[in-house]
This record gives structure tokens, sequence and C-alpha cells, in this order.
């Protein structure tokens, strides 16, 4: 036995831990059940990892709080926000500005449930109730009215915008509250030398429409995308003119 554990041991540092490399290196059924039992727990990891409580319907216990106006200000100074929440729904002030975080993050889980308004009288496109998140206040995931409202791909909802059109169109018809579920890992530098992009999964109503979508760079409205060095940044919510309403925004740090 003695041996024969040796022998996996010496293939397990070697880094051939595959089961088909051990299966080769060591014929199991050879072995009793204790003998086995001892060869499978070289693998097994036994340090607990933190408990998080995830009850049905509301944020996990680790979650950060976002819809919460103290938690946010208006982009590049400390004024408060000046969107407006009532009833636990925070809808945008056309004209107020947008607004991020007052927390920096990098690496997150962001969730959100948003709303466009039912009015959608002479609106067509971009102008039909348009909205957005960024995140590290740079790389956005369009929020648009995209039921039956065709507009170039890269730029309807689930779109990382003017990047990567989504899968599929996922879109629920105006005034219905719609989800996503965001997976962001951010770039990473060394100085000003980009070593790693940033990637973003998104699932729009439960529909995977970025799947690790690679970031190209900071999001333009004109010209190619491209990547400056920065840390830990805000989140940023978009007021592009229309009332568009947001519940049930938390994030988890990564």
């Amino acid at each position: 036995m003695k041996q024969v554990l040796v022998q996996v041991i010496s293939v397990l540092l070697a880094g051939l831990a595959s089961s088909a490399v051990l299966a080769q290196a060591v014929d199991y059924s050879k072995l009793s059940n204790e003998e086995r039992q001892k060869i499978a727990a070289i693998t097994e990891v036994w340090q607990q990892v933190p408990v998080v409580k995830a009850d049905a319907g509301k944020a996990p216990s680790d979650a950060i709080n976002l819809l919460d106006l103290s938690q946010w200000q208006a982009v590049g100074s400390k004024a408060p926000a000046g969107w407006e929440l009532k009833d636990g729904v925070l809808t945008v002030k056309p004209g107020a500005g947008d607004i991020e975080s007052k927390q920096a993050f990098c690496d997150v889980q962001l969730h959100m449930e948003w709303r466009t308004p039912t009015d959608i009288a002479g609106k067509t496109g971009q102008q039909r109730n348009n909205s957005g998140v960024f995140l590290q206040s740079r790389y956005e995931v369009q929020v648009l009215d995209s039921y039956n409202n065709p507009t170039y791909s890269n730029g309807q909802a689930g779109s990382v915008y003017k990047q990567t059109s989504p899968l599929v169109n996922a879109s629920r018809a105006p005034g219905e509250w719609q989800s996503y579920d965001i997976i962001y890992n951010a770039p990473r530098f060394n100085g000003n030398k980009l070593t790693s992009p940033g990637f973003v999964t998104v699932l729009h109503n439960g529909v995977l429409v970025q799947n690790h979508t690679q970031i190209l760079g900071n999001t333009e409205w004109i010209g190619a995308p491209s990547y400056t060095a920065h840390g830990c940044l805000p989140l940023k919510l978009q007021d592009h003119g229309n009332p568009i309403s947001f519940r049930n925004l938390w994030v988890r740090e990564l």
C-alpha cells in the first residue's frame, strides 16, 4: 500500500492529476476499499468555504444593498444623487445627471431589475428609453427598450455597448420589470500595460446574453474602444434623459 501511495503522490506532484492519468498509473481494481479511500482522500479539500444565506427572492447575506441614495452621488462630485427613490424604486430624474456609487469596485456580481416607461410615442431606436450600467465607471451594459424596437444590435439591451451584441433579444414589453445578473471580472494592469482584459457574463431575464465576453476597452460612442490603466472604480448609472426605474439593486464583491 505504501508503494502505491508513493506512486499516486508522485503523479499528483508532477501535475498529472487527471482521472485518466491516475487510472493508467494505478490499477484501482486490485486495491482494497480501504486503500482506495486513502488514495481518494489525497485529492479532497476540507478547508470550508464561507457560508452565505441566500433566501429566495432576497439579496444574498453578503451583498451590498445599492437601493439607497446614501450609497450614490452625482458623477464627478460629492453632491447628493439627484434621482428619486420612492417605495423601493429608484428612478432617473432626467437632467439630474449620471450617478455613481460612493464605493469603488473591481470584480463583482451585480443584480439589478429595471423598467422602461410605457410612453413610447414617437420614440424609436436609441431614443426608446435609454440608460446603462457602467462597470468601473467605463464599461457599459446597455439598458434600452428593445422590445419590437430595431436598432444596431451592439447597442440594444444586453449588449456591451458598441462592442458586443447580445446572443439573443430577451426583452420584455415596456412597463414590465426586467432583470440583469452580471458577473464581471475587471481588467488587470501592470503600470500602464494591460495584462488581462475585462470579461463580463450577463443574464437578461434569466437568459444568457453575454457569455464571458471580452471587453475591448472603454465604452465609446464614437471611435474604437481602448484601455487606459485604472484600479477599482465606482459603478455608474446613466441619465440619458429618460425616466428608467431600478429596484432590487445589489452587488457582491468577488
